[in-house]
């Protein structure tokens, strides 16, 4: 069973308006299904018509993996237009959602992973929840405008197909499959199996990484989130079960294995190698070692010794005054510098790889026009606070991991007078 959440929040107490369109077509689907099969079994189905539920199902799967959870979610590659604008059109046939709403609740759930309040699909709500009870209510996410979607909104073929969506599903998921059936004289088959049997196939498929693979398996990288790794799960999504690699959201891989399941990170390897993706990310490997060396620590070491595991804001760098923060501010423009708790971070090299995006960092640095304020030390201290309470849940529960790496980039030990 997964870990209790450290959060203190609770799920919401009023009563949650339900999503009546969401809910009337996931069940009139279902349904349709159910009656399809009766009608049109799979003994009487031509093996053309099988073969094309297969092939559409693993292809919408890849188009989610690949697409909207790698490329979009976690930006981590990049890739040409016309490769965005394949992924973008094959993505709508997995009938979830356009690119943009389907991206920034993800991006809210890694933020908030297992809070029952602010994560969409909070495993810690139980494995119905997170598997498919969300998706009957509306919700009010207060914390969705913390959520970057620059990249979102200037991305011709995100607002293209967020615009056009419904149109682009139901011809991508059944009317495609139903006019490739008339092929073989079998449209009703293609319809049935191709269309509404395969849609199911890639709904629950997904739905599991968010239920199962936060509900049953190991925890190699890290246990400060209910995520895991299930082999099960990883072949029915492509390759997502190595879910406890959540921890590294930025990386293009699910698991740097190579005998790990993903077959997805194999085709972004291969898109490459042929010039449609670029700029692959991938976590450091100190950052793994770290990681994997911390779980088993925690494994095999008495827990009275865990001090490795404690989140401290220390770090064996000289003090700084707000003087010198000036100074050092001063010298280089460009740079971008947080105070957190008692340490001064420049974050500059890091902004490529933030999680959650470059601007998020830079709405909370000390800028030259900072000391140019009256009472600048108030005004650093108002910024060091701000940037602390939002470092320490207030925008993300920060990992060990990100504290590692506050630390290693920290210049300076504040000093305010």
């Amino acid at each position: 069973m997964p870990a209790t959440s450290s959060s203190s929040a609770q799920p919401p107490s009023v009563l949650q308006q339900i999503w009546w369109s969401n809910a009337f077509v996931f069940l009139t689907v279902h349904a349709a299904a159910c009656v399809g099969v009766y009608y049109h079994p799979l003994s009487s189905t031509p093996r053309a018509t099988l073969i094309l539920a297969v092939v559409l199902w693993q292809a919408a799967c890849f188009s989610i993996t690949i697409g909207y959870h790698r490329l979009y979610s976690h930006r981590s590659f990049e890739a040409g237009q016309k490769t965005r604008a394949f992924l973008a059109v094959l993505g709508t046939s997995a009938f979830q959602g356009s690119i943009k709403w389907w991206v920034l609740r993800h991006r809210l759930h890694h933020r908030y992973t297992d809070d029952p309040v602010h994560d969409p699909y909070s495993a810690t709500r139980g494995l119905m929840w997170s598997h498919m009870g969300w998706i009957f209510f509306k919700h009010h996410y207060e914390r969705m405008k913390t959520i970057d979607r620059e990249d979102l909104e200037q991305d011709s073929i995100v607002r293209f197909q967020h615009q056009y969506y419904a149109v682009l599903a139901l011809s991508t998921a059944i009317v495609f499959p139903t006019l490739l059936g008339t092929l073989w004289n079998d449209a009703m088959g293609a319809l049935i199996w191709a269309g509404l049997v395969a849609r199911i196939a890639v709904w629950h498929c997904t739905f599991l990484v968010n239920s199962l693979a936060h509900w049953d398996g190991l925890q190699p990288y890290s246990d400060e989130n209910t995520s895991r790794v299930n082999l099960i799960v990883a072949v029915l999504t492509c390759g997502e079960g190595n879910h406890n690699y959540h921890a590294f959201p930025q990386d293009f891989r699910s698991d740097p294995s190579i005998f790990a399941w993903d077959p997805s990170k194999w085709i972004i390897l291969g898109l490459q190698r042929i010039g449609f993706a670029r700029d692959l990310r991938q976590a450091r490997e100190e950052d793994l070692s770290c990681a994997l060396w911390r779980m088993h620590f925690k494994t095999h070491v008495a827990p009275d010794d865990l001090i490795t595991t404690q989140k401290t804001f220390t770090a064996d760098v000289p003090p700084m005054t707000v003087a010198e923060i000036r100074a050092y501010v001063l010298r280089v423009q460009g740079r971008c510098i947080l105070a957190v708790d008692n340490l001064v971070v420049d974050v500059t090299e890091y902004l490529h790889d933030h999680p959650g995006g470059d601007a998020l960092l830079r709405k909370y640095s000390i800028k030259a026009k900072t000391f140019h304020e009256d009472q600048p030390d108030e005004r650093v201290k108002e910024l060091r606070d701000r940037t602390t309470a939002a470092f320490q849940g207030g925008i993300n529960k920060h990992t060990l991991a990100a504290y590692d790496r506050l630390k290693e980039l920290a210049v300076g030990c504040l000093v305010l007078y």
